[in-house]
């Protein structure tokens, strides 16, 4: 037996009959091309139909969200009173909220005492404001919305001057001082942000503008800080300055590495200017 090659067009049809040789019979090829037609047709009219359906039925319906969206915070915190501060007195003193770095997160408030004010407050009692200094637990970040909540504690509480609420922070503490002024710029008299960082998109659409090109920042960075680079701070100071036209200046230490808080602390003139600024 020899194998040989078939050579035609096979076209299965609704009969399905074919010729031995490969061609279709008569019948069969009316009854195919009445399939083609039909077919073809169907091609045609199913956009139209398609089109219709989506026409009477919307690709987008509008709807609303509406819901209260709450959750627990707290901090634990140390609480300086300068002397003279006096329970029943009408005399309201200027507040500073200090943020420290990432090293002291935890549950033990003595790590807060290692840097900044709540260290130098424990040998000077004459420290002219309100300190708060606020613990962040372990494997966080400051929180601004908890910082928040935490000042509206505290000068509901305490005899506090509400024009002369001040924030500044180290490192981790740098950048939710930053933070915090994004957040709510008109409740500080003045922010001082040390070895921080943050992004300028925070202050494309800030909350008040007024508030924030007001707002006196003076930014702190070591320039040989290699955990911080000191250009987060320059980006920032230049976005302030070309953007907001901001109350900001930068203080570099050319020598200082990511500890560039000793000295800026140690600084009286910080807390002269501090105290110069009212909101």
């Amino acid at each position: 037996m020899n194998c040989q090659p078939f050579n035609g067009t096979v076209l299965r049809s609704t009969e399905g009959r074919l010729d031995l040789k490969g061609t279709m019979t008569p019948e069969s090829l009316m009854t195919s091309r009445l399939t083609q037609m039909i077919f073809h047709g169907f091609l045609w009219i199913a956009p139209c139909v398609t089109n219709l359906l989506w026409a009477q039925t919307p690709a987008q319906s509008p709807h609303r969200f509406e819901g209260v969206v709450a959750r627990k915070v707290a901090y634990d915190y140390l609480q300086f009173l300068p002397a003279g501060y006096e329970e029943g007195s009408t005399h309201q003193w200027p507040l500073m909220l200090f943020l420290h770095g990432a090293g002291e997160r935890g549950n033990d408030l003595e790590k807060v005492k290692q840097h900044g004010p709540p260290r130098r407050v424990d040998a000077d009692p004459d420290f002219p404001f309100v300190l708060i200094s606020p613990q962040c637990p372990e494997g966080q970040v400051w929180d601004a919305d908890a910082l928040l909540g935490l000042l509206d504690e505290v000068v509901d509480r305490l005899n506090i001057d509400t024009k002369r609420v001040y924030v500044t922070g180290l490192s981790m503490g740098g950048f939710g001082t930053w933070n915090l002024i994004a957040k709510d710029p008109g409740r500080f008299a003045a922010a001082a942000p040390i070895c921080g960082g943050g992004s300028t998109r925070d202050f494309l659409l800030p909350r008040s503008r007024a508030a924030l090109e007001s707002l006196p920042i003076w930014v702190f960075h070591g320039e040989k800080d290699t955990v911080v680079l000191p250009e987060e701070s320059k980006r920032l100071v230049a976005f302030f300055q070309s953007r907001l036209q901001g109350r900001i200046k930068l203080t570099l230490y050319p020598e200082a590495g990511h500890d560039s808080w000793t000295a800026t602390y140690a600084n009286p003139e910080l807390y002269q200017w501090m105290l110069e600024q009212r909101r």
